[in-house]
């Protein structure tokens, strides 16, 4: 069921780690990521979206700076990552458009991703970007941030990625053949687990253990990774980057790797993530025609907002009530309170007038909305 769904998935999210990217640590390997490219190029000929999440950025730059350990100072972790990103970006540039793929970079630390109003933003720029047919390539922004440097992982960004594009499948590609039992390099009696629920708290026990000198990850980090991505539906494939055609390959159904699926249907598991983690900072109260269409499945326009509650930034969740006050749904908002005030009871048409823009023609998208 499962490696169907691999098989079937439109939009994917790829991570590479440092140990991948750097050649644990000799420098970028080329004809690695020139390999990648060519196996992410032969995806998009078959009409799948692929987003890739690259870490290497802090190793590229330790091997460019001459550094053999990494530096503990966050300062020189800041270093390394603004040293290394140049290379790391150049290389994949000429890789991809070796293909004739245009790529964008985008840097992101948590808090964007945190932050509602960033999160819409950065949704809809690599929404745009998979349209145009661009394969984004993100990576923390290790310049600037702190805790993330020191706590962080491209693996539960991959994860975070995946939940934000909707992504149905996220594979993370590392140096290892997948996820074993137990260590292989300690215990020779390990054996590789070819599938299991991405939720199961075996799994973690698993997998204890730290990453490598160049990277902050290991494959703890990839099971927690799996269970987040799996909170959106997405199923997380754990396999060697160095496997000959991996990504072809698990794109045609074939069993490589670990399998970590998600037993919650994509739509479900985003509802119930709008639905439980998300504080209501004001209430737009609709008129009977706009409830109606909110139990229709469709989505909330401007037109049938009679009034606007509370002071709240675009991408704030917001209750949406009934005339007699019933709070009959739940979602992010496309615009902040002010600008809501003006568009409410006027037609989509007329908002670029109105605001000297348009967001979007919605006030709350139906698949950014929760009934209750």
């Amino acid at each position: 069921m499962a490696t169907t769904r691999i098989a079937d998935a439109k939009r994917l999210v790829i991570k590479v780690g440092s140990a991948l990217v750097t050649n644990n640590g000799a420098g970028l390997d080329l004809s690695a990521i020139n390999e990648w490219a060519r196996q992410i190029a032969q995806l998009r000929q078959s009409k799948r979206e692929v987003v890739l999440v690259s870490s290497g950025a802090i190793a590229c730059g330790m091997q460019r700076l001459g550094m053999s350990k990494r530096p503990s100072a966050v300062h020189e972790l800041q270093a390394c990552a603004a040293v290394g990103q140049m290379g790391l970006v150049q290389v994949y540039e000429s890789a991809f458009a070796s293909h004739g793929l245009h790529t964008a970079q985008i840097l992101l630390t948590h808090d964007d991703l945190a932050d509602r109003k960033r999160y819409l933003n950065a949704r809809s720029t690599l929404t745009t970007l998979l349209e145009l047919g661009v394969v984004p390539i993100i990576n923390e922004n290790d310049t600037v941030i702190t805790d993330e440097i020191k706590f962080g992982d491209n693996d539960t960004l991959g994860a975070l990625v995946a939940n934000l594009v909707d992504a149905d499948c996220l594979i993370i590609l590392t140096d290892q053949q997948g996820l074993f039992t137990a260590d292989p390099r300690k215990d020779a009696s390990a054996s590789l687990i070819s599938e299991a629920h991405a939720g199961d708290p075996a799994l973690e026990a698993m997998a204890g253990g730290a990453g490598s000198q160049f990277g902050k990850g290991g494959m703890i980090t990839k099971v927690i990774a799996a269970k987040r991505a799996a909170s959106s539906g997405a199923h997380t494939v754990i396999a060697n980057g160095r496997e000959a055609d991996v990504m072809p390959r698990l794109a045609r159904g074939e069993s490589v790797g670990t399998l970590l699926f998600a037993q919650t249907q994509p739509l479900t598991a985003r509802k119930q993530w709008l639905a439980d983690h998300l504080q209501l900072n004001g209430k737009l109260i609709l008129d009977a025609g706009a409830v109606k269409a909110l139990g229709e499945g469709k989505s909330l326009l401007p037109i049938g907002v009679v009034e606007v509650q509370g002071e709240f930034e675009r991408g704030t969740a917001v209750a949406c009530l009934s005339p007699e006050g019933v709070e009959i749904a739940r979602g992010l908002s496309n615009y902040g309170s002010s600008d809501s005030r003006r568009i409410a009871r006027h037609a989509s048409s007329d908002i670029e007038t109105i605001l000297g823009y348009i967001d979007e023609p919605e006030i709350i998208h139906r698949d950014n909305l929760i009934l209750c």
